[in-house]
């Protein structure tokens, strides 16, 4: 499953479902003040590290991979636990915001599609 075979109505349920979580999310923990922001920062720096060199030889549904963006999805609990629908969300925010399009492909070109592929492959299997 790529995020490109997703409906677009599935696709835009998933922006907002990432919308309403992040902001129920930051209501109720006063914008997130309990989070180590530079922890959580430089433990993703090391995983997209390790992402990159495998952008253009893997699977993003591979084993290898999906172990690599579970370990991502912790990362992003230390937020808020998002649905499945976030997550896929959240993969589309990185290609959707030039901001985050840039600072993920600053470790590999293809780092944007290749995560959201891997997202979204997570969150059918592992989410609900």
């Amino acid at each position: 499953m790529t995020i490109d075979s997703l409906s677009s109505s599935y696709l835009n349920e998933c922006r907002n479902a990432l919308k309403e979580e992040q902001t129920r999310s930051l209501a109720a923990t006063n914008h997130w003040e309990d989070v180590d922001r530079p922890l959580v920062h430089a433990d993703w720096d090391a995983l997209y590290k390790q992402i990159g060199p495998l952008v253009e030889s893997a699977d993003p549904t591979s084993k290898q991979i999906q172990t690599l963006i579970a370990a991502h999805y912790d990362i992003a609990c230390r937020f808020y636990v998002p649905t499945a629908r976030a997550y896929v969300g959240m993969a589309l925010n990185y290609r959707e915001d030039a901001d985050m399009a840039s600072f993920h492909n600053a470790y590999h070109p293809n780092m944007v599609p290749f995560l959201a592929d891997a997202m979204c492959s997570y969150a059918h299997n592992n989410l609900s």
